[in-house]
């Protein structure tokens, strides 16, 4: 999934504003600290589901016959690189 710079920053600060309650939690970190590393985090996510999902296109595209995609074995092919991928690099779903 594709995110603007500007909904990441959104979703950070949606993010920081709920830690921000004290009955929740006690931010021992300046808050814009803190937004800076969600920020990071969300980026570094997105860019790891970009990489396998090219991946996951590249593993479907050296196939021997062409698998239409949109087609449920294209999606179930699809999901299954896509997920062997995030495995070799330690992330579960």
């Amino acid at each position: 999934m594709r995110l603007s710079q500007e909904k990441i920053v959104h979703l950070s600060n949606l993010v920081v504003k709920v830690l921000q309650d004290p009955t929740l939690a006690k931010l021992r970190v300046d808050k814009n600290r803190l937004r800076s590393a969600i920020i990071r985090i969300i980026t570094d996510e997105l860019k790891v589901e970009e990489e396998a999902d090219r991946e996951a296109r590249k593993v479907l595209s050296s196939y021997s016959r062409r698998i239409e995609e949109g087609s449920r074995e294209w999606d179930i092919l699809y999901q299954k690189a896509f997920n062997d991928f995030l495995k070799k690099r330690g992330r579960y779903f």
